[in-house]
């Protein structure tokens, strides 16, 4: 059996035509035995889909034709199944659900951090390390020092800005999250709120767990990913 890509990404550009891409990409994924889960939005894409490497491909290659996805980023992992049932391509109201409805990152969004200079950021002990993930995510595992804002769902991050961090006023704010998209909101919103200095890794978790050794990792214990493998930590990379 050949083996699975599971291919994460997302991209914020305007999508006035989503529901028509909706109809395509459900018939090439369909074309290519890919599963997994799309969501469209006015706002942009985001997903997760695995697959055989040429059925991965001409889905990116698809998206890829439009000019509009062309600079779209994508991260890869390998593993032996399809760790999704079906395939899902969904329309929404936000590609991912914060609520709150001016905030856009393709105006402003924190400074990217890439993974080869992420510890030198959450090592310093001016900045505070923010994990935007969920309870149930950050249980499984986080990186050190990292705060844990305890949240049930990521629409309750302004709440927390609001009543935790605004309150002590940090002069720099580095935050994460799995692939990276949660970040992109979260950052546009606290640059919304007067914050000045405001930091994100760039391409999540996943992409860190990819690209830094074990022996130079700060991440501790594994992570939650949105589908049948559960969780993953750097071994999965290798």
């Amino acid at each position: 059996m050949k083996p699975i890509v599971v291919c994460t990404f997302y991209h914020f550009v305007p999508l006035p035509d989503y529901q028509k891409l909706q109809v395509q990409l459900k018939q090439l994924c369909d074309q290519w035995q890919i599963k997994g889960t799309i969501l469209l939005a006015k706002e942009g894409i985001n997903s997760t889909i695995a697959g055989t490497r040429e059925g991965i491909d001409g889905v990116i290659n698809f998206l890829r034709q439009d000019d509009r996805f062309r600079t779209m980023e994508t991260k890869e992992g390998m593993t032996d199944i399809i760790p999704f049932g079906k395939m899902k391509v969904r329309l929404k109201q936000e590609i991912i659900r914060m609520g709150i409805e001016d905030i856009d990152p393709l105006q402003q969004r924190g400074t990217y951090i890439e993974p080869k200079d992420w510890n030198d950021l959450i090592s310093d002990p001016t900045v505070l390390v923010i994990d935007t993930r969920n309870q149930y995510e950050v249980e499984l595992g986080t990186f050190v020092g990292a705060v844990n804002p305890e949240l049930d769902s990521f629409g309750e991050f302004p709440q927390y800005v609001q009543e935790k961090i605004k309150p002590i006023a940090p002069p720099k704010v580095a935050m994460f999250c799995t692939g990276g998209i949660r970040c992109e909101k979260a950052s546009a919103y606290l640059l919304q709120q007067g914050f000045k200095e405001v930091y994100h890794l760039k391409g999540g978790i996943l992409q860190y767990l990819a690209t830094i050794p074990p022996d130079r990792s700060l991440w501790q214990g594994k992570c939650f990913v949105f589908d049948e493998r559960v969780a993953v930590d750097h071994s999965d990379f290798g």
